[in-house]
């Protein structure tokens, strides 16, 4: 039957499995079985990083087998519902509704109604208060679980942190109580006691009549009052994979990806993933060359992309380009780089990577003017940006893309203009240069998201435009553009004032979630999907207000609904951040000066470093 159906559909590649290095073993012979669910398209999920190091980190569990399952595109689902199909792993092709776990990765707001559809399509029941003793434990993690709770009746349990830390002493736990024929509960109120380990049925919230959070309390006793994220210490002996899984169909990133280092010493104020990541961690450049030689030998990839959320603060980034180049550039092995700080741009760094490859080069101003830019703390001046773009033009480059922010807090129609104007200096820049030193003719692309306040940032109080007033940013911005050479992109104004309301939510958030998907809601963070209709209706038959999660400014004294997660970093440091902003002062860096944000309570990483 299931041979039939993938003729009938699109890209049956993304269900058969059989990739090279899949790990294969015999379902009878393990303890565990963990179906590890990405919510999204084969192409997406096989391009995570996480993805690949978790899949190898439980599989080298003799007593654990952890399989894969992704999204099934549009045409997959309409076949399987109709054969009656459940969804399957691509390891055994075995429904994943006996497994022992069902774990989501929560990278993205809009992948919610995917989980929802996936659950469905498992046969597991959607609200974990349904669930019974049979049925798979749902487990979640990911940057989207640091606010756990929109999905907090439908998870069973949130992994708050990084998965090397303690997965294995959860799974030991597990094992044991399972062989006991002990009960879902019993498990929960010991797993309840591993650091980063939050079960949401062990707590109550109370709510006032205006929306807001009254109180979070315990009902369990072996609930910890707050959940505290757990951090790898040091990266050099953490496991990382020899080899990667490697598809037999084109994915997002076809390549070899080398974690540089975990965390980010800048602090932008809009950067979810620089706080929740903190501290700073490093690998050696030695331990990432020999992790990249065993990576490009088992998996044939003719790219290596360096991963971190600010590459150019590698401190042994000249050692590790070096090395890398030294050992792949003959074989022609492409070193990619991500976007880069312009103030760490170097020329020798751009020669270095041009002598495989020459590509395009990204950097984010994220604002086109020096207020705005102190005010989200980048840290980061107009000479410097245009000094980088100099060096660029200089080294060979033409092609440039700059990306930007819209709809940040206290912007004005001035830093709207100044996007534009940036634009144009920037060409200028080039223009300046001897004709015969130039490459050829110009193209700046302009790329502007709309801001999304998050948990776990300065701004997370700040109120989000409506959709309406980004799309009339946008016009502006546009109308404002002087130079032919420059291509201007901007995301999608609804499905970011969506992600919005997503990102704050609170418990009650869920009714709506489910009923988006009962309406028809699914893979929302592909434009062509995406219907912005179904949500509103979804919030109107629930009786929620989407305005009261996305658009309205939030009191320091509010209970926030993720208050009970704690990242290291205190509350009283983000308000001090949310005042520098509105003042326009910045904060150096974490190996400048130590902000005492909190971070050092992991006695690990950059802080470290400054204590010590």
């Amino acid at each position: 039957m299931i041979d039939e159906i993938l003729l009938q559909v699109e890209k049956p590649g993304r269900y058969i499995g059989n990739e090279i290095n899949m790990v294969s073993k015999n379902p009878s012979d393990v303890d565990i079985r963990f179906a590890f669910c990405f919510p999204d398209v084969y192409e997406v999920g096989m391009s995570h990083i996480g993805l690949q190091i978790l899949y190898f980190f439980f599989n080298r569990r003799n007593d654990t087998y952890c399989e894969r399952v992704f999204a099934p595109w549009t045409d997959m689902e309409e076949l399987m519902r109709k054969h009656n199909i459940p969804l399957f792993a691509l390891e055994t092709g075995d429904s994943i509704n006996k497994f022992d776990f069902v774990g989501f990765t929560l990278q993205y707001e809009m992948s919610y109604s995917n989980i929802i559809n996936m659950l469905n399509l498992a046969g597991i029941s959607i609200w974990s208060k349904d669930r019974t003793e049979d049925e798979p434990i749902i487990i979640a993690g990911g940057p989207c679980a640091y606010n756990p709770e929109p999905l907090a009746d439908i998870i069973d349990i949130f992994y708050i942190g990084e998965g090397e830390v303690n997965y294995d002493e959860f799974l030991d736990i597990y094992k044991q109580y399972k062989k006991q024929g002990k009960s879902k509960k019993e498990f929960f109120e010991r797993a309840a006691k591993i650091e980063g380990i939050y079960i949401p049925c062990f707590y109550d919230v109370e709510y006032k009549e205006n929306g807001e959070i009254k109180e979070f309390k315990r009902n369990n006793i072996n609930a910890p009052k707050k959940i505290k994220k757990v951090i790898v210490k040091e990266l050099n002996n953490v496991f990382y994979p020899d080899k990667q899984l490697v598809p037999l169909i084109e994915t997002v990133h076809d390549r070899v990806t080398l974690e540089v280092f975990r965390g980010c010493i800048r602090g932008c104020r809009f950067c979810q993933a620089g706080y929740i990541y903190r501290p700073v961690r490093e690998k050696h450049s030695e331990r990432l060359i020999n992790d990249a030689k065993s990576l490009v030998k088992y998996s044939g990839h003719e790219e290596i992309s360096l991963s971190s959320l600010s590459t150019g603060d590698y401190r042994e980034f000249k050692e590790l380009s070096q090395g890398l180049l030294e050992e792949f550039s003959k074989k022609n092995v492409n070193i990619a780089l991500p976007s880069l700080r312009i103030d760490a741009f170097t020329l020798e760094l751009m020669k270095k990577v041009q002598e495989v490859r020459k590509s395009s080069l990204t950097f984010a101003p994220e604002a086109g003017t020096q207020r705005l830019r102190d005010v989200i703390n980048k840290g980061i001046t107009e000479k410097e940006i245009l000094d980088g773009c100099r060096l660029a033009f200089e080294g060979g480059w033409s092609r440039v893309k700059l990306y930007f922010m819209v709809g940040l807090p206290t912007e004005t129609e001035d830093d709207l203009a100044g996007i534009a104007k940036l634009s144009t200096k920037v060409i200028e820049e080039y223009y300046s240069i001897p004709k015969e030193k130039r490459s050829k003719s110009i193209c700046v692309v302009l790329s502007s998201s709309c801001f999304v306040p998050k948990p776990f940032t300065p701004f997370q109080w700040e109120p989000q435009d409506t959709y309406e007033q980004f799309l009339k940013k946008q016009k502006f911005v546009k109308a404002n553009l002087e130079k032919k050479q420059v291509k201007y992109n901007y995301h999608e104004v609804q499905l970011s004032s969506m992600e919005g309301v997503l990102a704050r939510g609170d418990r009650k958030v869920a009714k709506a979630i489910v009923k988006a998907w009962e309406l028809g809601a699914k893979f929302d963070g592909w434009n062509e999907h995406f219907k912005y209709d179904i949500w509103t209706k979804a919030f109107e038959d629930t009786g929620l207000s989407m305005e009261f999660y996305a658009n309205r400014k939030r009191s320091y004294d509010e209970i926030l609904p993720w208050d009970h997660i704690s990242i290291g970093i205190s509350k009283q440091f983000f308000i001090k951040e949310m005042e520098k902003a509105k003042k326009g002062e910045i904060t150096l860096n974490c190996r400048t000066e130590c902000a005492n944000c909190g971070a050092k309570c992991f006695e690990g990483g950059v802080c470290y470093e400054v204590q010590n």
